[in-house]
């Protein structure tokens, strides 16, 4: 393969306690920006890699990928190790990041979309407890048009096996009112689900 083709990736760019990829050269793929980008709706290409989205993000200390890492991951086409990273499913989705970036690009949306289509490809997340909340949360989500706690933490538990692990909190949200018994609805449902099979992804 010619060399020309092909891009050292700097230190700066390695995972959070590895090595390897920063060692490696890589072939710069264009692959992974379209798909992304429409199902993000975020303006990936406009990234100049000013960390200001890293700077201010309040869980970097728990990922692998800095955000500012996911960007430029996509940029160059390297999805294996994005969809396999804990980092996308370890955003808590504050939006720190769009409020610094100067070209307003908002880095949850991205690692949402990445998400999805870790899930369509089926690659096993690396956080699978996040992975079971995510997709019990839009499954609750899709068939009412409105979350039912309850329920979806039943389905939660049930796909994890962590079934008696909360019942105490449980048992105190209930009593408090904090938890409905029975879900409730929107009125137009069916418009509501067009609206998640959009272009925007909502897809498990």
């Amino acid at each position: 393969m010619p060399a020309d083709c092909c891009t050292l990736v700097p230190a700066f760019l390695a995972p959070k306690g590895g090595r390897g990829l920063a060692e490696q050269q890589v072939v710069p793929s264009q692959q992974l920006v379209a798909p992304v980008a429409r199902l993000s709706g975020q303006p990936v290409n406009r990234c100049y890699q000013c960390h200001k989205c890293t700077g201010g993000c309040p869980v970097t200390a728990v990922m692998d990928l800095m955000p500012h890492q996911v960007v430029r991951y996509v940029q160059l086409g390297l999805e294996e190790e994005l969809l396999k990273s804990k980092t996308i499913w370890q955003c808590a989705a504050c939006r720190t990041c769009i409020s610094r970036c100067p070209n307003g690009i908002d880095i949850a949306a991205i690692n949402d979309a990445l998400k999805q289509r870790a899930l369509a490809r089926g690659i096993q997340p690396a956080l699978p407890e996040v992975a079971a909340f995510h997709q019990a949360f839009l499954a609750s989500l899709k068939s009412r048009g409105r979350v039912h706690e309850l329920g979806m933490m039943i389905a939660f538990k049930l796909k994890t096996g962590t079934y008696f692990q909360d019942v105490p909190l449980g048992l105190k949200m209930f009593q408090h009112r904090k938890l409905r018994l029975l879900p409730e609805g929107i009125k137009n449902r069916q418009r509501f689900r067009a609206l998640l099979q959009g272009e925007k992804g909502w897809r498990e």
